[in-house]
């Protein structure tokens, strides 16, 4: 398909990977700009048929025609992969995922908010306690009903993490469901439940959009960049 989105995208990423200016780029010194090499339709097919769904369009022509994964938005597309003839995405995070459940719609409400507020009002708090073991043991006991809310199995399946921004924040990509194809952002590491991740003009983000944006931004941003920088 000569008129695919994807096509050159991987030779402007190595270009990009070659250009002195895109040191600056956040996360290029987790990716370098380099990326795996693409899947093929057989390598496609069995990872399909391994997880039980069809890949959103625009993820499926970007393993085919750009790379299993590597350079891209913040440190990067996390890579899947077959190892020992199962196939798996690799990554800080990757294994939040339930590869078994990725046929399930992807829910689009997360926990009741007001059980929420509840719960983090009720958050202990060190300066009300005299000896940090009790604080300690306080503050389990609250992440026992904690964890279960904000990190509900359930919350997640029909997606894959896709990418990490750092310090425990990452980006999924929704698989099944109606926000299929979709990318959204996980904050819950600041007691922020999952939200999809909007453009400027507040439109969800698609897949192509997600890494095509990181792509012109990136090289205007080493074009940009101070001669000898």
């Amino acid at each position: 398909m000569e008129n695919s989105m994807w096509a050159g995208v991987r030779e402007r990423t190595h270009a990009l990977g070659a250009d002195p200016g895109s040191a600056g780029v956040f996360g290029s010194m987790g990716h370098r700009f380099l990326l795996d090499e693409p899947l093929t339709s057989e390598e496609i097919a069995d990872l399909e048929a391994q997880v039980g769904v069809v890949l959103p369009e625009e993820y499926r022509e970007f393993l085919l025609r750009v790379g299993a994964g590597g350079a891209g938005p913040s440190y990067g597309v996390f890579p899947v992969r077959r190892v020992q003839g199962r196939w798996r995405w690799e990554g800080d995070g990757a294994d939040l995922a339930d590869l078994s459940r990725l046929a399930e719609p992807f829910p689009q409400q997360g926990p009741d908010p007001e059980q929420v507020r509840r719960l983090l009002e009720e958050r202990p708090e060190e300066e009300h306690f005299e000896e940090i073991e009790d604080f300690d043991d306080a503050m389990e006991a609250w992440d026992e009903r904690w964890e279960p809310v904000m990190f509900s199995p359930g919350r997640t399946v029909g997606a894959v993490v896709i990418s990490h921004i750092g310090c425990a924040a990452r980006q999924w990509l929704i698989l099944s469901g109606p926000e299929r194809g979709r990318i959204w952002s996980d904050n819950r590491v600041d007691d922020e439940d999952l939200a999809p991740l909007l453009d400027e003009r507040g439109e969800p983000m698609t897949f192509s959009r997600w890494y095509l944006t990181w792509l012109d931004e990136s090289e205007r941003q080493a074009l940009s960049a101070p001669a000898g920088g």
